[in-house]
């Protein structure tokens, strides 16, 4: 299996060019992260130029402190549309595939159709590019619109849009509604990206309640064939954390 450093939690002391440098050396085949635009596009389209690795995605600006997303939010359409703009461009930038549309603390019919919109707003401004949702768990994400994949199925089924896809982080989804192996083989054709992290501490995919032996067979038998992403917060050094990637690299 392939597998992407998310450099929003890994090598967290190294800034994002740096990090991709890390990521190489560590043997990962692609990497991802969450904000990059502290960096200029041009440092970090170097950093993956000069090591082979290509980002796989990135997400929209949060908003305002305390806000997680804006896209589901009605009357703040103007900003969210803003930062879906700036995500574009920046992954057009660096060569990155995909971004991932954040929705913001919301709920409601009203803040149904205010995603939708915007995710239609972005899938027609960037074809070329994935767009991604992600169910975010209860726990860690209070209040946020999205939070199971029936939910997300049924915005994509709404949707109708070829390059809208749902962000499958095993992580949050085994929180809030378990049954990876069956949601894995039924969500696969609407599957953009896969994340995992150990449940329920979020750290490295080597221990916890999910077996990503398992997860990352049946990943190969479903025909899985891109970079999973490995975001999960590290207890100590990145570098200690690592003993997990050669093992699923094998698989």
């Amino acid at each position: 299996m392939k597998f992407s450093a998310n450099l929003g939690f890994l090598w967290p002391e190294l800034a994002l060019p740096e990090a991709i440098r890390a990521a190489a050396g560590a043997g990962f085949d692609a990497v991802e992260c969450h904000w990059p635009y502290a960096h200029a596009a041009e440092d970090v389209a170097s950093a993956l130029a000069e090591t082979g690795l290509i980002m796989l995605g990135l997400n929209t600006l949060r908003g305002q402190p305390g806000e997680n997303g804006l896209s589901a939010i009605p009357t703040r359409e103007t900003e969210a549309r803003a930062e879906i703009d700036r995500a574009i461009a920046y992954a057009r930038a660096i060569g990155c595939g995909a971004v991932h549309v954040m929705a913001g603390i919301a709920e409601g019919p009203q803040a149904e159709a205010c995603f939708l919109a915007n995710l239609a707003y972005a899938c027609a401004a960037a074809p070329e590019l994935t767009i991604l949702i992600e169910p975010l768990n209860r726990y860690d994400a209070p209040g946020y619109f999205l939070s199971t994949s029936d939910q997300a199925l049924a915005l994509i089924e709404q949707a109708d849009k070829p390059n809208l896809k749902l962000m499958f982080d095993c992580y949050h989804l085994q929180i809030m509604e378990g049954d990876l192996t069956r949601r894995l083989t039924r969500l696969m054709p609407l599957i953009g990206h896969v994340q995992i992290a150990a449940v329920p501490d979020r750290g490295p995919p080597d221990h916890g309640e999910l077996d990503y032996r398992h997860i990352c067979k049946l990943l190969r038998d479903l025909g899985w064939d891109r970079p999973i992403g490995a975001e999960y917060k590290p207890a100590g050094a990145t570098d200690d954390s690592l003993g997990w990637l050669p093992r699923l690299q094998k698989i």
